[in-house]
């Protein structure tokens, strides 16, 4: 028997698939920021601990959002530098800072997923996880990115991440960051 509630599908991950990833993903980065654990490691151990079973759509969604995010650090920092001036990264709290990061790796790099689906996630992700105020901020943000028109990597984004961009500390599978 079909289910009467439909759940819409984005490039084959169902929305609650999706958003169990982005939880997954979230909890990732928060680690890597937090520690010199290997990014492997961290992406399974946060799968393995998961209360709900990971399909392997769901697995592999979390795998891009995460390795989206550290290799596209520099770009998505860049961003979030332009668009909230008024906070230096390091000064942005973690979980606002990877919450962001995902969102504009969504919409802006991997371009799955549609602006104001990725901006309500956003939103519920900080609402969930993040302080009080979080919500407010992360929405301003992202909404002044897509607001600007300017979010993918082109020259103009490119140039300003040379000229005050921050090194992205990149980790890749079975390697601690140095």
């Amino acid at each position: 028997m079909l289910s009467s509630v439909k759940v819409r599908q984005v490039k084959g991950v169902s929305a609650i698939k999706r958003r169990q990833a982005r939880i997954i993903a979230l909890q990732a980065l928060y680690e890597l920021d937090c520690t010199n654990h290997a990014l492997a490691d961290v992406i399974l151990g946060r799968i393995a601990e998961d209360p709900e079973p990971v399909a392997d759509d769901t697995r592999d969604f979390v795998y891009r959002l995460v390795n989206g995010v550290q290799d596209n650090k520099q770009h998505l920092d860049t961003l979030i530098h332009i668009h909230a001036s008024e906070w230096p990264l390091d000064q942005i709290a973690i979980v606002d800072r990877n919450i962001l990061r995902i969102a504009i790796l969504e919409f802006a790099i991997l371009e799955e997923t549609p602006i104001k689906v990725a901006i309500n996630e956003a939103i519920e992700l900080a609402k969930k996880f993040g302080s009080d105020s979080a919500s407010r901020f992360v929405n301003g943000v992202l909404g002044a990115v897509v607001a600007s028109g300017n979010y993918k990597k082109t020259d103009q984004v490119t140039q300003a991440t040379q000229s005050g961009g921050r090194s992205s500390g990149r980790q890749t599978p079975g390697r601690a960051a140095e």
